[in-house]
């Protein structure tokens, strides 16, 4: 008989080669359900209506500071099938919370894994995928990108029909990052 090989597949990493994910800055995060499945909601009217999978992530992604000291979040929005946020990477502020001092990979992989158990015990499926592996990110490097990538994170919910009505997503990430926005700095940790 003759033996089959197991195909393995070449995964590349997307996170920029050298770069210190545990430094502090502000990065923008995408993480999408398992095969794009509509879990956390609806869009009606232009506005995202949560489900209770919907609420079990914004309550997670609302928590993750409790877990995470080294981190402040900013804009966020979930969506049908995928969420977007910014999360911020601050300095530790003591000897002992450097120590403690996650990376954005660990942080994502925490709001997924918390969220992903909560869902799966709220809807008694045990085990059950809900993220797909990876996820995107990018780096902010500067307050111009910041306001673009806030701004398309509050309009998300707006453009959701006439994206998937093409088939599609119509905005591209380049697009997000060069295109003019008005809209808040991020937030300053205002303690010593």
């Amino acid at each position: 008989m003759k033996q089959i090989e197991p195909v393995i597949l070449n995964r590349h990493s997307i996170r920029l080669k050298g770069y210190d994910y545990t430094q502090s800055g502000l990065y923008f995060i995408t993480t999408c359900v398992q095969n794009r499945e509509h879990m956390f909601g609806k869009i009606v009217e232009g506005e995202m209506i949560l489900n209770d999978a919907g609420e079990t992530v914004k309550m997670v992604w609302d928590e993750l500071p409790q877990h995470y000291f080294n981190i402040q979040l900013d804009a966020f929005v979930i969506m049908p099938d995928h969420i977007h946020g910014i999360i911020i990477i601050t300095e530790p502020k003591s000897i002992h919370a450097e120590s403690c001092s996650h990376g954005l990979s660990e942080i994502v992989r925490g709001l997924k894994t918390f969220s992903a158990r909560k869902i799966n015990e709220l809807h008694n499926t045990p085990g059950k995928k809900l993220w797909q592996r990876n996820y995107y990110e990018h780096i902010i490097r500067d307050e111009r990108e910041y306001l673009n990538i806030a701004q398309y994170i509050e309009n998300n919910p707006q453009k959701w029909e006439k994206d998937h009505s093409t088939g599609g997503f119509e905005t591209r990430p380049d697009e997000i990052l060069s295109a003019p926005q008005k809209i808040s700095p991020p937030i300053k940790d205002k303690t010593p």
